[in-house]
């Protein structure tokens, strides 16, 4: 099973930019599809963004469409999550996850998760 661990995350003003990468253990990374997911204090776990195991395919909920991208690099074992024009409603712990399939991603089904990584955005 695939071990996640979160690096990137910090505070940045309004209107800057942060990337997250998530790092994988194990050599079969490519077969698993990937997501980001946040949770802000007193919040429920929020779903950000999904990528199918070639990259090919993403998903995104609408609050950060056309502001976030996320990505990955197989031959590293990484998923990127590349925030743009943060706000200050993008403050939370973003955490990574894993799945078998890209069809277990659009359901949000993820079994392997990080321990997250804490993005503080100020106005």
């Amino acid at each position: 099973q695939v071990q996640l661990v979160e690096f990137g995350g910090g505070v940045v003003q309004a209107g800057g930019s942060l990337r997250l990468s998530c790092a994988a253990s194990g050599r079969t990374f490519s077969s698993y599809a990937m997501g980001w997911f946040r949770q802000a204090p007193g919040k429920e776990r929020q779903f950000v963004a999904i990528i199918s195991g070639d990259g090919g395919s993403t998903a995104y909920t609408d609050s950060v469409k056309g502001r976030f991208t996320i990505s990955r690099d197989n031959a590293r074992n990484t998923v990127y999550l590349q925030m743009n024009s943060l706000k200050p409603e993008d403050t939370a712990v973003y955490l990574c996850a894993a799945t078998s399939s890209y069809y277990n991603a659009l359901r949000l089904r993820f079994d392997t998760w990080g321990q997250g990584t804490q993005v503080t955005v100020s106005s």
